[in-house]
């Protein structure tokens, strides 16, 4: 069968490909940029790549005409504010291009909607289902509550809390029951209903066999990891300070800390269980999905990851399009610090920054940097990246974001996603020349304005000392 994939680059699409060509399937990825797929893909030589931005319907190229089945996974909560609008829109423009195609049936993951009064992402959720219904194909609705899986939204925010925070007090929304699902399990629904005539204009809830409250998840993730936490409820933080508490605790934006707080007051249990005539399965609990994360987390084998999504505000997603650094009206820090050792093991050294292993040199201030962002509404250092081995092009590494990775020629180029008045680049790139070599490190910083050169020339004793610290400590480190 040919299968469309919208949302090829999100944390569910990544997974769902190889599930899908393994089964034999003609997979065709709608993508906003085919080179970021390339880089990050093993499958980009074994997938048909069509590019378009769903927001902008002039931009989306025509679906193949023998399309038999499309997958809509396609997300907006952490782009802006007013999600609804665009996720309605985007939705839209999907049905219009598919219609010109002979598909017969349409697969959304949706969220559970059994409340009567929805927070505003499951009501954004709801319509977008309404939209898609006006499509000529069938469509198939799976609900499903929490996600865990390594890299998960909601498992990463879980671990953020209870790892860091020995005691916590937190909101009355904590005893809010849900029924989480492991990502394994969601995949294999997705699979199963894939033009299957029993699933074809039906809606159905998926779910673990366990419901909890959030508190109890948070309680058996400590379990799992051995910790020792309290949990102590106060009734009277409003949902702005609880949206801030999450904001400032885990490595979630502003914005989606308060969909997702919002969200939290609806209760998302599994009404019907129809869902099991139609694809039988046995579910894996919630503490078999933590193990399972564990598992993938200490192998460096995460796959995808919500954080590595696009915010907007921060960098366009045809980020690959500033692969070069700018020359006029910037300011310039440059670092060569020669070595001797193999050039292949200061490169690895280059790629591994950020994350757990930090940033070599002076971490505490990297730290307060990630922090101050955070009050200014940025997105902190919190992100840390998906992997600590592997690296490509998208990937968050705390407040950059991957713009290039360039292994034959030892390059790695970072953009800078923290409040700055105006725009910074880092890069290194290992020089070897009449049998020398060197570390070239160059903080590029194009000025917005006043403010910006104020901010530049401010920042530069701490770029003296950072900076050269950071190379020297780089081709050292064993």
């Amino acid at each position: 069968m040919k299968v469309l994939l919208a949302g090829a680059n999100g944390y569910i699409g990544t997974r769902l490909i190889p599930v899908l060509l393994e089964a034999g399937h003609d997979v065709v990825c709608l993508v906003r940029d085919k080179r970021r797929f390339h880089e990050k893909s093993d499958y980009s030589e074994r997938v048909t790549l069509i590019t378009g931005d769903l927001l902008k319907e002039k931009n989306v190229e025509a679906f193949p005409a023998d399309i038999d089945a499309a997958y809509y996974l396609v997300h907006s909560m952490s782009q802006s504010p007013d999600f609804t609008a665009l996720e309605a829109l985007s939705a839209h423009n999907f049905v219009t291009a598919l219609d010109k195609t002979n598909c017969r049936q349409i697969i959304f993951l949706s969220g559970i909607t059994n409340d009567e009064k929805l927070s505003k992402h499951l009501e954004s959720r709801r319509h977008v289902e309404d939209v898609l219904q006006e499509a000529r194909a069938a469509l198939t609705v799976l609900r499903a509550a929490i996600i865990i899986g390594s890299g998960s939204a909601s498992f990463e925010i879980i671990r953020d809390l209870t790892e860091k925070l020995p005691v916590m007090t937190v909101p009355r929304w904590v005893n809010t029951r849900c029924q989480p699902i492991g990502i394994r399990d969601v995949l294999g629904y997705l699979q199963g209903v894939l033009l299957n005539e029993k699933a074809f204009n039906r809606t159905f809830d998926i779910g673990g066999p366990d419901i909890l409250s959030f508190k109890q998840m948070m309680l058996t993730y400590a379990e799992v990891r051995k910790l020792k936490r309290y949990i102590i409820i106060v009734p009277f933080l409003s949902p702005k300070i609880s949206s801030y508490w999450l904001y400032f605790v885990t490595s979630t934006s502003y914005s989606l800390a308060q969909s997702l707080v919002d969200s939290m007051k609806n209760e998302t249990i599994m009404h019907n269980h129809n869902i099991d005539e139609v694809v039988p399965r046995q579910c894996l609990t919630y503490k078999e999905c933590l193990e399972l994360a564990f598992v993938k987390i200490e192998q460096n084998s995460i796959v995808s990851s919500w954080k590595d999504a696009f915010n907007q505000g921060y960098l366009n997603p045809g980020f690959m399009d500033q692969i070069k650094v700018p020359q006029n009206g910037t300011q310039e820090y440059k670092v060569k610090m020669p070595f001797e050792r193999p050039a292949d093991e200061v490169f690895t050294n280059v790629l591994s920054i950020g994350g757990d292993r930090g940033w070599y040199y002076w971490d505490w201030i990297w730290n307060i940097r990630g922090f101050l962002d955070k009050i200014f509404g940025g997105v902190g250092s919190r992100r840390g990246r998906t992997s600590n081995v592997y690296i490509s092009p998208g990937d968050v590494i705390d407040f950059w974001r991957v713009l290039l990775v360039d292994r034959e020629n030892k390059r790695l180029l970072l953009y800078a996603e923290m409040k700055l008045p105006g725009e910074a680049w880092l890069e290194f790139k290992i020089i070897e020349r009449n049998n020398k070599k060197s570390l070239s490190q160059v903080a590029t910083f194009r000025p917005n304005g006043l403010w910006g050169r104020l901010y530049w020339y401010a920042m530069w004793p701490f770029h003296l000392f950072i900076f050269n610290g950071m190379a020297r400590e780089i081709v050292n480190y064993h």
